[in-house]
């Protein structure tokens, strides 16, 4: 019954009249609006509230008999509990109706949220009990699942040069080994996006299947690994670079080790030889003896699709602290330097209304937005404060019951907005020297 009205309704207010004569709708509509009109101000105004959007279309069911028109009145309602309540209360304050005296008694102000909620717990436990049935696998296939990964690895040829590779080399992302064995072994660590040179020599095949990916080159620690970057920098377009330590081959890791070497890999532009002190170079090394150098940006290598390379200037920002070998993690960006923000060092004095506003709005999880003058021009929750900024043309002053978050700051900011005002301000990292910045508590009275 209540999916015909708009998402935005939380409440539906519906009353019965009874009516000793014969009316029409028009005339109960008439009198609806008529007789409230006034009682409370434009704020609860039903005409502008219907203009505003915070109520919806007034429907009327009547029927006449003997003289007599009884029907109901159904109100759908966006704004607080509060609100709602007056605005019930004014329809039942209604007395004639046309020519005729009237009586209008409420029945009942529906929460269409806790229908909503009622069919997402019916249909939440629908999908779980399917789920269950469906996701409990036989015990037959579960032999057969064992059954399969011991028959070996599903190694394809790939290209015209017949190069080995795993099934998913077609992906976004891909993993450069050296030979047949390198594959065999990534792919038993589950890495299937992987293909291999098969030589020293770089195929045609690689040439043309790294133009378009995130490319990983996963090198033995040795003379033939560095000679074989040099030409994938001359010849391919490879993002990342992960090594072997010196002296040890791929084929030679532990699953553990070639899962962590590629966590550990670094862009292109700053791979360097394997170190010959039987450690690993500067990006790998186990601890922080000998030269110092940058500390690089660890991500994993086969969830990654942005656009490669791009934390470089910030890796070279950072330099290696002493202690024992970590697990490898992914820090923050550093953020830009803060531009200046308008924040009060004391009260602010604002247009009356904004300030009225501020003292109205405490609890009610509202928006309300003013032009330059100070005349209000729309109410909204502030669930919805985000998706209708970016419509605002002429707002000026943003008063919500909320937390000023950076997606509204920028928000705003985009639209030329001058106040944000909120009940609380989060943490901004980037901030704008066009756009005050402040709590309700910060505008004067």
């Amino acid at each position: 019954e209540t999916s015909q009205y708009a998402s935005t309704t939380k409440y539906i207010v519906k009353a019965h009249f009874e009516v000793q004569g014969v009316v029409e709708k028009p005339d109960v509509v008439g009198a609806v609006f008529g007789q409230t009109e006034g009682l409370f101000g434009p704020d609860l105004d039903l005409r502008e509230l219907q203009k505003n959007g915070r109520i919806g279309r007034i429907e009327i069911s009547l029927e006449s008999k003997k003289d007599l028109t009884t029907g109901a009145i159904v109100i759908p309602s966006s704004l607080d509990k509060v609100s709602t309540a007056i605005i019930a209360a004014a329809i039942e304050s209604v007395d004639r109706i046309g020519p005729c005296e009237a009586k209008i008694s409420l029945e009942k102000v529906e929460d269409v949220r806790e229908a909503k909620r009622q069919s997402i717990m019916t249909k939440a436990k629908d999908i779980l009990r399917k789920w269950v049935v469906e996701s409990s696998p036989s015990t037959e296939e579960v032999v057969k699942d064992v059954a399969q990964s011991l028959r070996g690895i599903d190694i394809i040829e790939y290209g015209p040069d017949k190069l080995p590779a795993g099934p998913e080399v077609e992906g976004g992302t891909l993993v450069l080994v050296e030979g047949r064995a390198d594959v065999i072994l990534l792919m038993k660590c589950g890495v299937k996006n992987v293909i291999a040179l098969n030589g020293t020599k770089v195929p045609d095949t690689i040439i043309k299947l790294t133009k378009d990916k995130e490319v990983t080159a996963f090198l033995d620690g040795d003379r033939a690994g560095d000679l074989i970057l040099k030409e994938l920098q001359q010849v391919a377009d490879i993002d990342y670079v992960a090594r072997a330590p010196y002296g040890r081959e791929v084929e030679e890791l532990t699953p553990k080790e070639v899962l962590r070497l590629l966590r550990e890999r670094v862009p292109i532009n700053q791979a360097r030889p394997v170190e010959r002190s039987g450690e690993r170079q500067d990006y790998q090394r186990q601890d922080n003896r000998g030269p110092q150098r940058p500390e690089r940006s660890e991500r994993p290598y086969f969830e990654r699709r942005g656009p490669p390379m791009r934390d470089r200037e910030r890796d070279r920002e950072r330099e290696p602290q002493q202690g024992p070998q970590r697990e490898p993690f992914e820090l923050p960006p550093q953020p830009t330097a803060p531009q200046p923000i308008i924040t009060p060092t004391e009260k602010v004095q604002l247009p009356a209304p904004i300030g009225e506003a501020a003292k109205e709005l405490r609890g009610t999880l509202e928006a309300r937005v003013f032009d330059e003058t100070g005349k209000e021009v729309a109410r909204m929750p502030v669930s919805e404060l985000a998706e209708k900024i970016p419509s605002m043309d002429n707002a000026h002053t943003v008063v919500f019951d909320g937390v000023v978050t950076q997606r509204l700051l920028d928000l705003a900011a985009s639209k030329n907005i001058k106040f944000l005002i909120g009940d609380r301000v989060s943490d901004l990292a980037k901030k704008s020297d066009k756009l005050a910045v402040m709590t309700m508590d910060d505008i004067a009275a």
